[in-house]
């Protein structure tokens, strides 16, 4: 249990206890209410939690814009060259509502699950695990597998995602060094394969502590890409009369994929409601959350609209990799963001290897355990390397990722979970539950079945040279 406390950015962080420090759990005044729990006699877990140093609600806000500003914002432009000024306004209002909801329906029922397991917290796979456990008869033999079927699928969406940040980081060499030394310049692919041995040497960093100065930095250095980027962004506009208000319908996926990308936050809302000292603020109107996200959807607009106006169907993957090459402010801008993805790697791969070193624990030999970690670890990085240097399209391979990963995590998972847990406890007026999240579930499928069709088919074309290589990568 010790060595559990200690660890803070694990799968299990995707809840609505989770550890977001080294602090441990969190307790609220927070009144749950179940029709399976007697009001009078109702277990309250958030009184058997412990807060040593908790948040107001101004600092939770902080912290849940900080987590959900990620990297992805540097991808919206390429979103609304997919979409136009027009669909990419509106698409981003609405993918911004839905995100926020499944966030709500999600932390809300991991609450209440709470209630009828008596357990303080629950994490990600936990609850959707307990959802069928206390859910329908007939479902509650399914917890178990549900549980685990949740648990790896988070895996392979942080491996996924060290795929989309080795790219990045090929591509931002890549833009620089071809232009101060033109006479070696190299491949995509290459500066792809030559991020394998920073990788893994930073990836064999096991304890979370010594990574926390890495992403103290991370978080410094990207405040500084951010504003040296907006300079370039609003400077010299063009008319917007140059750039598509609605763009070819068949781009349409390429944009909700990429925008599911970019904004879904499930995995550091809840961690971010764990901290409260007020933790019956964070829902409801308006709320932590709320504040938080409208914040957050008017950057991601804001970023999205003006940097396709200023780059138009010219813009890259990420937004960076298309400031200037002949001024030193701007490359610096690209290695920098270079060096913010690096640091953040490790901390993402740790992630995957907390899941994995829970599997190793139910091996009874402990010979050669060091060396079994190592060699795990530098096998993990060698083939998202490889899958990177095969498919170096940043813009292409986040929208896959964002269609077959977030759009099933973000969006899918809460909608079912939120379905099933009341299924028996009642789905409202005119079941409108049922049909809401009905709704949602259709949604994240078109953008999964959609996005992948047409992120695959690019990387195909890609591939076979006859595609949009140049237009999307560098």
């Amino acid at each position: 249990m010790t060595e559990e406390k200690k660890q803070n950015i694990t799968s299990e962080n995707f809840n609505s206890t989770a550890n977001l420090t080294s602090h441990a759990i969190y307790p609220s005044t927070l009144t749950i209410s179940s029709r399976d729990v007697n009001d009078e006699k109702a277990y309250n877990p958030f009184e058997h939690r412990e807060l040593k140093h908790p948040n107001s609600v101004l600092g939770s806000i902080a912290h849940l814009i900080k987590g959900c500003l990620g990297t992805g914002i540097l991808a919206m432009p390429s979103a609304f060259k997919n979409s136009g000024l027009i669909t990419g306004v509106i698409g981003t209002l609405i993918a911004g509502f839905i995100c926020t909801h499944t966030m709500h329906i999600f932390v809300r029922a991991s609450q209440e699950l709470c209630v009828l397991a008596k357990k303080p917290s629950m994490g990600f796979a936990e609850t959707c695990g307990a959802a069928f456990t206390y859910g329908p008869k007939t479902l509650r033999s399914w917890g178990g597998t549900v549980k685990n079927i949740v648990d790896y699928s988070m895996t392979l969406t942080y491996l996924s995602l060290l795929c989309v940040y080795v790219i990045f980081i090929g591509s931002s060499f890549k833009e620089v060094l071809d232009y101060y030394i033109p006479n070696y310049s190299l491949s995509i692919q290459t500066y792809c394969v030559l991020t394998l041995v920073p990788l893994v040497l930073i990836c064999q960093i096991r304890n979370l502590k010594y990574l926390v100065p890495f992403s103290a930095i991370a978080n410094f250095l990207i405040i500084i890409v951010f504003v040296i980027t907006m300079y370039y962004v609003f400077m010299d506009l063009p008319p917007i009369t140059e750039r598509n208000m609605v763009s070819d319908v068949a781009q349409w996926p390429l944009f909700l994929s990429t925008v599911i990308f970019a904004m879904e936050g499930i995995g550091v809302v809840m961690p971010v409601e764990n901290e409260m000292a007020k933790p019956q603020k964070f829902l409801g109107c308006p709320g932590v959350l709320n504040t938080a996200m409208i914040v957050v959807i008017t950057l991601y607009g804001i970023v999205g609209f003006f940097g396709y106006v200023q780059y138009g169907d010219e813009v890259k993957g990420s937004v960076t990799l298309n400031l200037p090459q002949d001024e030193i402010l701007a490359q610096s801008a690209k290695l920098i963001m270079a060096l913010v993805i690096y640091f953040s790697f490790a901390l993402q791969f740790y992630v995957p290897m907390e899941m994995i070193t829970r599997l190793l624990r139910k091996r009874t030999s402990t010979n050669y355990k060091n060396l079994i970690q190592i060699s795990i670890r530098t096998i993990l990085i060698t083939i998202s390397v490889a899958i990177a240097a095969v498919v170096p399209n940043l813009e292409l391979v986040i929208s896959l990722v964002g269609a077959v990963f977030f759009s099933t995590l973000g969006l899918l998972i809460p909608a079912v979970v939120d379905t099933v847990f009341l299924w028996d406890r009642g789905l409202g007026k005119f079941n409108y539950v049922l049909i809401k999240n009905t709704i949602i579930a259709v949604i994240s499928i078109v953008a999964l079945v959609s996005g992948s069709y047409v992120s695959v088919a690019g990387l195909i074309e890609d591939l076979s040279g006859h595609g949009i290589h140049h237009n999307v990568t560098v």
